[in-house]
């Protein structure tokens, strides 16, 4: 690997600080494309790496790249200032820990409000799925109600109509009765002497006709207005 690439893990290590810590100062690279080796793993360049640098121990670009230079020459004066910076870089590293778990709870708490939409979003579907339930059981119980009302509607015209048979039967009972009676009568009468006079046995005789016919022709009414009544009770029932 070139010595001018370095991978996180590698620039982390040098700091003294966690990978969090440079993956967050990665984000403030002006470049946003980073160059990646055969296993995928990010390579920082030499800038990207004094960008860093300067960014965790808070001194320019221009004095990381000369202290880099002078690595071998470090007076103690030097080493009281890296002993400071080190500190600071520790101090760094705490606060950049916080930041990063505080970003941790609120990507937390961000995740918890979207489950509870979620939940929230499901028991709502779910009340509506069971209003709509309801509205159906009301609706087939009132077209229920409305067929058992046109039954019992129909029951009662059937009774009415029985009613009425029943009632016309009677009749046609009572007036046939009272048909055969008549006829039996005329039938008993004796016919006229033939001591009378020819033409009032005539007349006698066709007036006895003349009621006979009379009687016949109610009979025979009487038997259409029941078979029409029979009918109407047939096509009702059919």
């Amino acid at each position: 690997m070139s010595e001018e690439l370095k991978t996180i893990k590698e620039l982390a290590d040098e700091l003294g600080v966690n990978k969090q810590n440079v993956q967050y100062h990665i984000k403030s690279l002006p470049n946003k494309e980073r160059l990646k080796n055969e296993k995928g793993i990010i390579l920082l360049t030499i800038d990207e790496q004094n960008f860093i640098r300067a960014k965790i121990l808070k001194i320019s670009t221009d004095k990381v790249l000369a202290d880099k230079v002078s690595t071998d020459k470090i007076s103690t004066d030097k080493i009281s200032t890296d002993k400071i910076s080190t500190d600071k870089v520790l101090a760094d590293k705490v606060l950049a820990d916080k930041v990063l778990a505080d970003k941790v709870s609120t990507d937390k708490v961000s995740t918890d409000k979207v489950s509870t939409d979620k939940e929230n979003n499901f028991l709502i579907e779910k009340i509506k799925i069971q209003e709509e339930q309801i509205r159906d059981l009301k609706e087939q119980r009132r077209n229920g109600k409305e067929q058992l009302d046109i039954k019992d509607s129909q029951i009662a015209q059937m009774q009415n109509l029985l009613d009425q048979q029943q009632r016309l039967a009677l009749q046609d009972k009572k007036l046939l009765e009272e048909y055969k009676s008549e006829i039996n009568e005329l039938k008993s009468l004796k016919m006229p002497q033939e001591d009378k006079k020819e033409n009032q046995s005539q007349e006698e005789v066709q007036t006895i006709k003349k009621q006979m016919e009379a009687l016949n022709d109610k009979i025979k009414g009487q038997e259409q207005l029941n078979n029409q009544v029979s009918k109407k009770w047939y096509q009702f029932w059919k």
